[in-house]
């Protein structure tokens, strides 16, 4: 399926580029979320002349993201309790929702979509956690987590 981008898409491609996904992807992800449209004559002429506008929108993005990032940057290391053996492994784990909630009681809003974690964290200690606020601005925050 080819379609057309209306945003930068981090490992896919940038504004007005023609990129071939996964039917599944497209019309379940890029479509709906209003990231993309099929890339057929009438679509593509219509883009062409929403370009200027549309540019103008991704650089406003941007900015924010930037700007957020900054803010993040600010508020330091974050610290989280939780109940933990004597070993040091964690009864649960922290994931993302927990974290966004961290930043959220330091005074900034990040959504749990946001932060990225290979795996949820399940031990005592210090963790670089990193947060993709837009396709280009990654912003690492760290956390410590305590035994309770």
């Amino acid at each position: 399926m080819q379609v057309i981008l209306l945003e930068d898409i981090a490992k896919l491609g940038a504004l007005g580029d023609q990129v071939v996904v996964k039917p599944g992807y497209g019309r379940n992800y890029l479509m709906p979320y209003g990231k993309a449209v099929p890339a057929t004559e009438a679509n593509i002429a219509e883009f062409e002349q929403r370009r200027a506008e549309l540019e103008a929108a991704a650089a406003q993005q941007l900015e924010e993201a930037r700007a957020r990032g900054e803010k993040l940057a600010a508020i330091g290391p974050l610290t989280v309790s939780a109940n933990a053996s004597d070993e040091g492994r964690l009864f649960g784990s922290v994931g993302p929702r927990e974290i966004a909630d961290l930043i959220a009681e330091a005074g900034l809003e990040v959504a749990a979509s946001e932060i990225v974690l290979s795996e949820p964290l399940r031990e005592v200690g210090e963790f670089e956690v990193e947060i993709h606020l837009h396709a280009e601005v990654v912003q690492p925050v760290t956390l410590t987590i305590t035994a309770e």
